[in-house]
């Protein structure tokens, strides 16, 4: 069955976007502030282009971009969308949407970000998505996503859909698309990082009091080089410390290589390196 698609920013340019660099940087890396105004525009604009014109009576899923056990950046702008949407579905007397997860099987340490089109769909590839599709039954699917590059995640929903014979209505939803096809996919790392140059600058974030842990932000400061990690460590405090090592155990990050050295630090800082702990106040 053929889904529909929706984007609130095309981008056709490689300089301008119809969004800020900065914030979406920052987004990417748990600003919770910035997934709100992006949530909430999203939700504006699936309203006014595409619920709105039509009579769509049928209950709404909202369904996040698939993760295992750290949800992306994605899953903060889902909160914020479902808050607007439920408002405006309210207002209708249209029944408030219902939300379900698509399960994934791998995790991987590479940076898609950085990869060309061949080079994703060749990663993705390796993994399997999974849904409850008895839940879906007689419902509008609305899959969300932050951007659309090459489209290799959308493919991958489309063969889990195909797989599990669902007939539903389908949407595809995103806050931006790359529309222009010159411009290479690793255009998302020049957004994703423009205001993440080192792990010091995750300070602002974290601590900017509206901050929402994701699987980019865990990944990128166990992936870092280790003596720079360890000085980034000393200075956070012992909850964000707790979380940070949950989470990348509910990943299994700690079944990877690449990650082993750096988590072994926090093991160690959090069980066995109280006094250091203390002198920074934690």
């Amino acid at each position: 069955m053929k889904h529909h698609i929706y984007s609130l920013h095309k981008i056709h340019s490689s300089t301008s976007f119809g969004f800020e660099a900065a914030d979406y940087s920052r987004f990417k890396f748990g600003d919770d502030a910035v997934a709100a105004q992006y949530g909430k525009a999203l939700a504006d604009g699936f309203v006014n282009n595409v619920l709105a014109p039509q009579n769509i009576s049928n209950q709404l899923v909202i369904i996040s971009s698939p993760y295992s056990f750290i949800p992306t950046a994605t899953f903060a702008l889902k909160n914020h969308f479902v808050s607007q949407l439920n408002r405006w579905l309210a207002a209708n007397q249209l029944p408030v949407v219902q939300e379900t997860k698509v399960h994934r099987t791998i995790t991987y340490k590479e940076d898609y970000g950085a990869l060309d089109a061949e080079q994703r769909m060749n990663l993705i590839s390796n993994d399997s998505f999974h849904i409850d599709a008895e839940f879906l039954k007689g419902k509008v699917l609305v899959f969300l996503d932050d951007i659309k590059i090459t489209g290799s995640h959308e493919r991958m929903i489309a063969k889990m859909i195909t797989e599990y014979s669902l007939q539903n209505e389908v949407y595809m939803l995103y806050f931006a698309e790359l529309a222009n096809s010159t411009i290479h996919p690793n255009i998302e790392n020049y957004l994703n990082y423009h205001e993440v140059k080192t792990i010091f600058d995750l300070d602002k974030i974290i601590n900017s009091g509206h901050f929402c842990a994701n699987t980019r932000m865990v990944k990128y400061i166990l992936n870092y080089n280790h003596a720079d990690f360890c000085i980034f460590i000393d200075y956070q405090t012992r909850p964000f410390i707790n979380q940070l090592f949950d989470l990348a155990l509910g990943n299994s990050y700690h079944t990877m290589d690449n990650y082993s050295l750096n988590l072994s630090y926090i093991k160690n800082y959090l069980f066995n390196n109280h006094n250091k702990l203390a002198q920074h106040g934690n």
